[in-house]
């Protein structure tokens, strides 16, 4: 059972103001709880009981957590839609053929646009720091840092932390399966 959590309203809005408001009227940046952010992966899927036995194979959608660590706050840029390319370019470069189905490995295109990661709050050795005041007005600061940067920068990042996450996934789920 995933711990799940919602920032409080004071915060986001604080998150809100900083970052501004994309075109579809929902905030730029927003934070979120690294166990309630789920995201879309389409693949084969293993499904074992308690023993770690499979005991069911499938090809399908599934939402699992999007961020590591899951028990930190996250903060979340939102990317416009075009930032992903068109649908087109999305399902000839993320749909992938298992057993002859046809499935989009990173879910469905982003219509409305995708919120990204940009910071996880935490510590300097990666320790839990709670939501206070203190750790929105760091927030904010990175918020505020982050609209000053070029957009060509904003994407090179984008990429090697998407590179960093899928390190940090793989080493997780090979940490979980070899127990």
């Amino acid at each position: 059972m995933r711990e799940t959590h919602e920032a409080p309203d004071a915060v986001q809005q604080r998150v809100a103001r900083a970052g501004g408001w994309n075109r579809f009227g929902e905030p730029n940046f927003r934070v979120v709880w690294g166990g309630s952010r789920l995201a879309w992966i389409g693949g084969r899927w293993s499904d074992r009981d308690e023993h770690g036995n499979v005991t069911r194979e499938t090809i399908e959608l599934r939402r699992v957590p999007k961020y590591l660590p899951l028990d930190r706050w996250h903060l979340e840029r939102w990317m416009p839609p075009e930032s992903y390319g068109s649908p087109r370019q999305w399902y000839e470069q993320a749909v992938e053929t298992a057993d002859g189905i046809r499935i989009p490995a990173l879910g469905p295109y982003p219509s409305r646009g995708e919120y990204e990661h940009c910071f996880t709050l935490e510590g300097p050795g990666g320790e839990f720091l709670p939501l206070t005041p203190a750790a929105c007005d760091t927030i904010v600061r990175a918020v505020e840092w982050a609209r000053r940067q070029p957009r060509q920068d904003a994407r090179a990042a984008l990429a090697a932390r998407e590179e960093r996450r899928a390190r940090e996934w793989d080493r997780a789920a090979d940490e979980v399966l070899s127990d």
